[in-house]
């Protein structure tokens, strides 16, 4: 398993997959703000999302486990 992590912190602003997708790795798998920027964040590996761990509008901190991928 992988997990996916935020690089900054932000906002989750968009979720582009759910749990039981399938994901390739750089594919953008949600939308972060921060700043009044948006920040996308891509899967590093290719695989099946088991499980997500933020909604929108979630507040998450750099490193926070954003969705993990198998």
């Amino acid at each position: 398993m992988k997990e996916i992590t935020s690089s900054m912190a932000g906002t989750v602003l968009n979720i582009f997959v759910a749990n039981g997708d399938s994901v390739n790795s750089g594919q953008e798998v949600l939308m972060l703000e921060s700043m009044k920027m948006e920040i996308p964040v891509e899967s590093t590996t290719d695989g099946t999302v088991k499980e997500l761990k933020v909604n929108i509008g979630d507040f998450v901190n750099e490193g926070d486990v954003l969705l993990v991928i198998e």
